[in-house]
């Protein structure tokens, strides 16, 4: 499959998600990093979104993620790059706007990042789902990729995937 197949392919994807969102009555945020806003970009790309889109993040420094709610100390101890991190943020923005699911995205898209040095993962990204329930957490080695938009849609595929499964929602 080629780059624009594949995107495609993901943008069809957000498209039922927000559908299925928007039938069910369910509410959605995001606290991007990694992916930077490319998420809810995608759900906004579906007519009627804004029933469900409360609001989203892009929190691309620490000091974002910290001033939204999440704890520095899981930054600190856990990493910026972590499960936890991700949890943190998909939990706060849930909260935040009081939705039904929260996303928290976090990891390297193939450059070192001059704010957090001693960490070098490229590709590797981190995201969690905030539900009602508490947050499920997922690890996602996204491989090299040719763009950066690549690695966002890479991960956005992954995270309608891990969202369409915890809910239930089919075809």
């Amino acid at each position: 499959m080629n780059t624009q197949e594949f995107e495609q392919k993901v943008r069809e994807k957000y498209a039922a998600l927000t559908r299925a969102l928007i039938e069910r009555g369910l509410t959605i945020t995001t606290m991007e990093s990694a992916t930077g806003g490319q998420i809810a970009s995608l759900i906004t790309d579906t007519e009627g979104a804004s029933a469900i889109l409360k609001g989203a993040f892009v929190t691309y420094s620490n000091e974002a993620k910290i001033r939204l709610g999440v704890s520095e100390e899981i930054i600190r101890t856990c990493g910026v790059y972590s499960r936890e991190t991700a949890a943190a943020m998909a939990k706060a923005c849930r909260e935040a706007w009081q939705a039904d699911i929260g996303i928290g995205v976090t990891g390297m898209t193939g450059n070192p990042d001059p704010a957090n040095p001693d960490v070098f993962l490229p590709g590797q990204v981190f995201f969690a789902v905030s539900l009602a329930g508490g947050e499920h957490c997922f690890h996602l080695r996204t491989g090299s990729q040719p763009t950066r938009l690549a690695y966002k849609m890479t991960a956005a595929d992954s995270i309608c995937d891990a969202v369409t499964a915890l809910l239930g929602i089919t075809g």
